[in-house]
């Protein structure tokens, strides 16, 4: 079965062609970051107007890449939610017209089930049952994974998630947008003795996260350590980066040996945009070593939002019979309400 993936529903246009038997074969990817950053953040109605215009040359190109054709789809993957409204309507209306025009099936897939499921994209691959972090710019959720469309929530953040709160912690410290690539990076040439933040929830008894007021934290910090005209020198700015990522990285961590023991499982799979951190990597690994389990990220390129895991995800629904879905988006969308597949 070759199955076409389109990721819309944010800041990131994703086309992908995934088969069964021969795994993926092409993907493309069109950022919108430079387009946005002028406004220092994501302008839904721009993104939705930059969707319409690459869906189209970037399946092209995908196809080409992948020495296809239209007629040789089996089946059409495309996100639909949850997201943006503007931008789910533009992936939704492409891949149902395909569909329709090509008379094969189409499916709605959850944004958040090809996050989980993109490591198993990788090599080596996860066996079910998994433990999962995931870890984005809109969600931060450990979860129990025990087949496709069989997830369980075990905790989750309060309030900001994690790669939001790397972004907003970013702003404060006058970084431009995207911001939080731009912190980690800064933090790798950070002292991580000279500064501590709290670690919110550490010590909580249970898998529930808040990162919110570790952005408070970082704004206090700031103003101590300002000069008169409230600028920050470059090794100040990167301590403070250093010490911040250190508190997230430490509860992510904690809380993932604690969901681990929890359920009783020896693997752990990591996906998300801030899957993608060397020091969150680094630390897992180093749990991983220490307590003897297994860990699993998807490959860097397809740690952000993408089309590989659309299609995937989608071709493990049809794999396992699920039925073909309607032309809808669904802007909010709780994953544990997704049917078992």
């Amino acid at each position: 079965m070759l199955v076409l993936g389109i990721e819309s529903s944010c800041d990131e246009t994703g086309v992908a062609l995934y088969d069964t038997d021969g795994g993926l074969l092409a993907h493309q990817l069109h950022t919108q970051m430079a387009m946005h950053a002028q406004y220092g953040g994501v302008v839904p109605e721009l993104a939705s107007r930059d969707h319409i215009r690459r869906a189209i040359p970037l399946t092209e190109a995908c196809l080409a890449e992948a020495g296809k054709t239209l007629a040789d789809l089996d089946a059409i993957a495309y996100t639909q939610g949850p997201g943006l409204g503007g931008a789910l309507l533009v992936g939704a209306s492409v891949a149902n017209a395909l569909a329709f025009g090509l008379n094969i099936p189409v499916l709605g897939v959850h944004h958040l089930e090809g996050h989980l499921l993109s490591p198993l994209l990788a090599e080596p691959k996860p066996a079910f049952p998994f433990l999962a972090l995931l870890v984005s710019g809109g969600h931060t959720q450990l979860m129990a994974v025990r087949g496709v469309g069989d997830y369980q929530i075990l905790g989750e953040t309060l309030d900001d998630a994690a790669g939001e709160a790397f972004d907003k912690t970013a702003k404060l410290l006058g970084l431009p947008y995207p911001g939080g690539p731009l912190l980690s990076q800064l933090a790798e040439e950070g002292d991580p003795a000279r500064f501590t933040l709290p670690r919110p929830m550490l010590n909580s008894g249970d898998l529930d996260m808040s990162f919110s007021g570790l952005k408070t934290a970082v704004l206090t910090l700031s103003k101590q350590v300002a000069d008169a005209d409230g600028h920050i020198d470059e090794q100040t700015r990167k301590d403070i980066c250093r010490a911040f990522q250190e508190a997230i990285v430490e509860v992510l961590t904690k809380k993932s040996l604690a969901a681990l023991k929890q359920c009783g499982m020896k693997r752990l799979v990591v996906a998300g945009g801030v899957g993608a951190n060397k020091q969150l990597r680094a630390a897992l690994d180093e749990a991983a070593r220490r307590r003897r389990f297994d860990v699993f990220y998807p490959p860097l390129a397809l740690c952000t939002d993408n089309g590989a895991m659309i299609a995937f995800a989608g071709a493990m629904r049809l794999k396992h019979a699920q039925a073909p879905g309607s032309y809808s988006i669904k802007p909010r969308w709780d994953l544990s309400a997704l049917p078992p597949a």
